[in-house]
This record gives C-alpha cells, structure tokens and sequence, in this order.
C-alpha cells in the first residue's frame, strides 16, 4: 500500500514541524519547504526522515501531493501558495489537521493563557505519563521529560497547547478553536499579539467562544486568582475547577519557601502533598498547581501527582541554564511579555538573594515587544534585576513612533538610582562587551528573547572562556 504524501508549506516553524512528525508516525509521506532551513529544526526534521525543501517553488508541489497544509506564516503572494491555488490541489490548516486526525474522538486537554502555556502542557503531559496514563502531546516546546514537543497518543489523552495565535491566511481563527477541548485550562489572560488583535476585548471574544466549545460534560480548570479568568467562567456550560493560591480556590497551593522551590498542595483544608522542586517562582507554582488540578479531576492519586511534578525536568528556554562558568551562571528564557518577564526575575532574585547580582538581557524582538504596546510595563517589569541591558527593537515596517522607547524605559530605572542600572545597546554584540566589562564571580545572567539573539550565548561563553 502507498502512503498518502503530505506536504507542508513553511515545515520549519515550530507546530509546523510538530505536525510533520506527527503526520510521519501516522503513516504519511512527508515532505516540506521552507525559507531558511538551519539547526535545529532542520535536524529534527531530518532525523523523521523528512525531505526539505530551500526556499518557495512552485516545483515543491511536484508530482501533486495528496494534501497541503499551509503555514499560518505563509500569505498571499508566496510562489508555492499561489501554484498550490492555480492547480485546485486539497490544503488546509496545521490546527484543522491535528483535530481531524489526532484529537477527535480522543480527550483533548487544551492548556490556554497568555502566558505559562509550554510549561503547564509539559507538566500535564509529564504527570499523565508517569502515571502510565499513554498521552499524546503537541506542546509549542521541547519538554526535557520528552526530548520532543510532540507524540502520538496511544490512549484517549492528548495534551494540546493552545495557541490564541489566528491559523492560516484563510483562516483568522485562533488555533485553538480547531481543538474542541474536553478539559480546558484557562491560566491567564492578557493583552498580547498586536499584530492581530486591537485590544484585550477582542481577545476576551475568542476566549468567550473557546468555552462555549466545551461539552457540558467536559471541565474548565480555571485559574481563580485571575480575575480576567473569573469573568469568562459565566460564558461556559462546563464543570469548574479552581486553582491558585488563594484559599477560595478549590485546589490551593500554600508555599513554604518564597521562591516558589517548597509548597503545599491542599484541597479544602486537606493537605493533599508537599511539593519540593527545582522550579523557580510563584508563575511555576501556578503551572504545577494546574497541571495538579487536571490530574486530580481526572482520579489521579495525589502521591502520583508529587511524583510527576517533583521529578519534571523543565522546559528548553524557560530560565534554562545553559552555563556556568567562572563563577557566573548564564540562562535562555523566552519570556516576551511584561508578566512574565517580571515573574521569572522575581522568582530567580528570591533564590539567589545575598549570593550574587542578576542581569537581565532583554531583546525585544517579537511583533507586540517591538511596539509601544507594554511601554509603561517593561520597567516594572524589569525592575527586579540588579542590572539590565536592554536592545533597541529592529524596526521591520515600524515607524519611530510605533517603535518601542527603549531609551525612556532606561532612564525611568535609572531615575531612583544612584549609580547606572540600566543601559540600552545597539546588538547582541555591544551587549556582550558590557557584560564582559562588569560580570562579576556569582552573577547570574538571563538573556530573555524569543529568538537566538545572534548567538549571544555562545558569545558570552566565548568571552568568559
């Protein structure tokens, strides 16, 4: 019997290449194109015995495949879009394609929110599969539990980050309506992706319709500190569960340790476990206390559910250290929004309070941090680190006016201080040379960005070395 051939139009973004693995394990035949094809994606890619294509040709579309998934990267204009159009071949979306074949007839459990997402998907997927539940998973990460981001599921269970992000330029839905959850997490909820959405509202709408998405029999496991959160629940027909750290919340957690590394698991006034991880920070608790939340919902044990969380080893670029040397430790963190990125220094501060500075390097790099959309958040959101480095945003079609003031938020940290906190640089080069000129032994450096940076990690190795 032949394979069915897939072929997929901008193969190298994340969910993209999560999805051609998929398609593979399946059965499919699976080829791709993309513009740009480098480490590491091209290596994963390579390693499921995938054929890349360089570059947007109408030739990649031949001899004609059976299917055609389309980017949401990918827009009008494109030469293999317009080639796939004229020949009438069959495409739809990456979101579309995962429910058809993957989640429908299964258990969805869709992790929602602006932020925490990765790292709650792979800490529920971690729990149900130490607890040889068999999931699924297609996380926008890669789960260091898993070495992947994405897996076949061999039971009812998948575990789907759902992205608020729109799907296809056919299709400006967000990706998760295609999933049609049975479980739902809904983490947080703020205003981010400005390139699509004009205020909070207009994201509270697709929330709105994501709840309504759920079976009356399926669950909403909400986080109750969050009063954006709170104000959706009306809108669904589904069971709720609660958590967070507040006492009203059906599941709680009560931390020990201010860094978030000790904390209490409890339900009601019961103590369900003591939780002692490696994890930094309130935000990591609040991932582990959902996760928890959909684990107990669903009859796990609650001495399962510390062993999953205990023995979870984190997520690639979430405060991920990458070295240390001399004395000065240097972590990756993708976090590109005002909360998390204050979330993330507050909670690394707190572990190494009294034991060295932490600098934070940030590079504004994606469509919203590049505009002035958190103008008045990012020094707040800064301000927990001892020193901060701050890269001016490329323009890329934005005006001076639309640009980020990377210049003001400086001197705002810089105005309740004696000496220099803050300073701006023009490139990872010119960031380097500071750091290299001020680093000191117990430092710790996070370098927050949702790129690489240039390579401003082996950058930084290559100087201290």
């Amino acid at each position: 019997m032949i394979s069915q051939h897939l072929h997929i139009i901008g193969i190298c973004g994340t969910a993209m290449a999560g999805l051609a693995a998929l398609a593979k394990e399946k059965g499919w035949r699976v080829t791709g194109s993309d513009q740009g094809i480098y480490p590491p994606m091209s290596t994963f890619l390579q390693k499921q015995d995938i054929q890349l294509f360089e570059g947007f040709h109408a030739n990649n579309l031949h001899p004609a495949p059976d299917l055609v998934l389309v980017g949401n990267a990918i827009s009008r204009g494109n030469p293999e879009l317009e080639s796939l159009l004229d020949q009438g071949l069959p495409y739809c979306s990456g979101a579309q394609w995962l429910f058809e074949n993957v989640l429908e007839g299964r258990h969805p459990i869709v992790v929602s929110g602006t932020h925490g997402k990765t790292s709650t998907s792979s800490l529920i997927a971690r729990l149900l599969d130490g607890a040889g539940w068999q999931p699924g998973f297609f996380i926008g990460g890669i789960p260091t539990d898993f070495g992947q981001g994405v897996r076949f599921p061999k039971s009812q269970w998948v575990v789907v980050e759902g992205d608020e992000y729109d799907t296809a330029f056919f299709d400006k839905r967000p990706k998760f309506l295609h999933y049609r959850p049975r479980t739902l997490v809904l983490h947080n909820l703020e205003f981010d992706h400005a390139d699509i959405y004009p205020d909070l509202e207009a994201i509270r709408k697709q929330f709105r319709l994501l709840l309504r998405s759920v079976p009356a029999s399926g669950h909403l496991i909400a986080n109750g500190d969050d009063p954006e959160i709170r104000a959706l629940l009306p809108t669904g027909f589904s069971q709720v569960v609660t958590y967070g750290l507040d006492d009203q919340n059906d599941f709680q957690a009560q931390l020990v340790q201010e860094d978030g590394r000790v904390w209490h698991l409890n339900q009601g006034n019961k103590r369900l476990a003591t939780i002692e991880w490696d994890l930094l920070g309130r935000h990591n608790v609040l991932n582990g206390m959902a996760a928890a939340a959909v684990a107990l919902t669903h009859g796990m044990a609650p001495e399962q559910v510390k062993a999953g969380l205990e023995g979870f080893q984190g997520v690639a670029r979430r405060l991920q250290k990458r070295f240390e040397l001399k004395g000065i430790t240097v972590y990756d963190d993708f976090a590109h929004h005002p909360t998390a990125i204050r979330t993330t220094l507050t909670g690394l501060n707190a572990a190494v309070a009294d034991r060295g500075r932490v600098w934070v390097v940030l590079e504004p790099r994606s469509n919203t941090m590049r505009r002035r959309i958190h103008q008045d958040r990012l020094a707040w959101a800064l301000a927990p680190a001892d020193r901060i480095i701050l890269s001016r945003p490329a323009p890329r079609g934005l005006s001076s006016s639309e640009l980020l003031d990377v210049d003001a938020i400086v001197d705002e940290l810089n105005s309740t201080q004696e000496s220099l906190k803050a300073h701006t640089v023009d490139d990872a080069v010119k960031a380097v040379e500071l750091l290299s000129a001020q680093l000191q032994t117990g430092d710790h450096v996070v370098i927050m960005s949702n790129g690489g940076f240039d390579g401003i990690h082996d950058r930084i190795q290559t100087e201290l070395s």
